[in-house]
């Protein structure tokens, strides 16, 4: 009787452990359809969606996602912290490509629903984790979750559609790489001096840094806990100050904190067509 409730004890858990490792972590369907339609544009540091071809692609957009969906949160906790937040990077980016897709053409993704009533990023239009899921679950409520991920460079990774959002990647994000993909991303927003540059005595940034200020005030430590914390913009901004700026001056002011911090105006317009 024991040894027969250990075989079944066993069978179980070698099911388990199967349905677990069954997951496909390299992303390879998403980045299949990412490197065929997603082009790289000013050197690297933006990117265009085709949608009209991406749109053509959709029955395989959907059978990625699909096998996102099937994933139990039992299953996610399981993984390393680097392959759930490369699987909800995705997920978010995925998930964006087919609500614009769900209603291409369109000329932006805030043309999607509105604000009072149908709100784009609260739509529930997918299940992940079993429930009914929308895009600001999978940003706000779980990436940039007190004590989840703790990593600003989130922002760098997720993308909404638009022309002002950092860039989408050519390809999808994998634990094995997400550090230095992440920091890649940054590199690119930041050298984009159309959304970042030191302009006019002032540093002008992206709209997103703040947004989402609370995010480099926390205590940010690097991917692998060791980076002395930033818990300011200031901070952060000073250790890519020769991203931001061309002159040895305009580098030493970003360097040392003491340049103003201004906001440009955020473009909503679809980043493709």
């Amino acid at each position: 009787m024991l040894q027969k409730l250990l075989a079944l004890l066993g069978a179980a858990l070698i099911s388990f452990v199967a349905h677990a490792q069954s997951f496909d972590h390299t992303h390879a369907a998403f980045t299949a359809l990412l490197k065929k339609h997603v082009v790289l544009v000013d050197g690297g540091k933006a990117s265009k969606v085709k949608y009209a071809e991406l749109k053509k692609d959709q029955p395989q957009l959907k059978a990625y996602l699909d096998s996102l969906s099937a994933v139990s949160e039992t299953d996610f906790n399981g993984w390393s912290k680097a392959q759930r937040m490369a699987f909800l990077i995705n997920a978010y980016n995925g998930f964006t490509l087919e609500l614009i897709l769900q209603n291409h053409p369109v000329k932006s993704i805030k043309d999607i629903g509105n604000d009072l009533f149908s709100n784009r990023w609260k739509k529930k239009f997918f299940k992940l984790f079993g429930q009914e899921s929308f895009l600001d679950r999978i940003e706000h409520e779980t990436l940039r979750k007190p004590g989840a991920y703790n990593d600003p460079r989130v922002h760098y990774a997720v993308n909404c559609a638009s022309i002002g959002c950092p860039a989408l990647r050519e390809e999808a994000f994998t634990a094995e790489k997400l550090d230095r993909q992440l920091e890649e991303q940054a590199v690119r927003f930041l050298s984009d001096r159309s959304r970042n540059r030191y302009a006019n005595g002032k540093l002008e940034v992206s709209k997103i840094f703040d947004w989402f200020k609370v995010d480099w005030e926390s205590g940010y430590t690097g991917f692998d806990g060791k980076t002395p914390p930033i818990k300011s913009r200031e901070e952060y901004f000073a250790r890519y100050a020769k991203l931001l700026a061309d002159s040895p001056a305009d580098q030493q002011a970003i360097a040392a904190g003491k340049a103003p911090i201004a906001h440009l105006d955020y473009d909503w317009s679809l980043n493709g067509n």
